[in-house]
């Protein structure tokens, strides 16, 4: 009789998924993702560990860019497998060394509770430590976009705060962002749902239009 092999399945949060809460200490105290403002967006990342190269690259990255995600509403929430009491030397190594100081909530996830939840660990790149995921999370504590980078590629920062706008403009203005859309782009006016709004589509004067299915504004 051939042995049944039995995995541990992990249901990953989904785009358009309501964020999962969770309570967790970190090294800004304990905090629970429902207790975040209702205003405020949350920028939530994982990293693989402490004390090393590419993470403190990209930790150092969204610490020396914290006001630019203030200045978007967000708030960054950072999360590796480690101790808090490995959190806090590490904090405070980078600072003594580079005078880049982590001023954000990075949860100690020692018992892998909130990387399980996140879908943050990924057995085929590691058991132990979470990949690089980034969960960009609106007031309404819903998931409205994921990124996952494997171990060994940093993530791009200017891409991070790139499609944090990009949502806020999408939703503000009812409109969608084409390829390299960044900040005073032309966007994509939504395409028609009926016979009436195809025609407008077709009369209207607008900033470029492809045909009908395509036509583009100035916000």
């Amino acid at each position: 009789m051939e042995q049944e092999i039995k995995q541990e399945v992990t249901v990953m949060p989904r785009i358009g998924d309501k964020a999962p809460d969770f309570e967790a200490v970190t090294t800004k105290g304990v905090i629970r993702l429902s207790d975040y403002a209702k205003d405020k967006w949350i920028v939530f990342f994982s990293h693989p560990a402490d004390f090393t190269p590419v993470c403190t690259t990209e930790m150092s990255g969204f610490a020396q860019r914290k006001s630019e995600f203030e200045a978007l509403n967000a708030e960054l929430l950072g999360l590796s497998i480690d101790s808090i009491h490995a959190h806090l030397a590490w904090v405070n190594n980078v600072k003594e060394k580079t005078g880049v100081y982590f001023d954000f909530p990075i949860i100690a996830d020692i018992d892998m509770k909130v990387s399980k939840l996140y879908g943050m660990l990924q057995p085929n790149e590691s058991e132990t430590a979470a990949v690089r995921a980034v969960f960009f999370i609106d007031p309404k504590k819903t998931i409205r976009l994921i990124m996952y980078y494997p171990l060994n590629v940093g993530r791009n920062m200017d891409e991070i705060l790139r499609v944090l706008e990009g949502l806020q403009v999408s939703d503000a203005n009812g409109v969608a962002l084409p390829l390299n859309w960044k900040k005073g782009d032309k966007v994509i006016v939504p395409p028609p749902k009926n016979l009436e709004e195809m025609q407008e589509r077709i009369d209207g004067d607008y900033d470029e239009k492809i045909d009908f299915y395509l036509v583009k504004k100035t916000l």
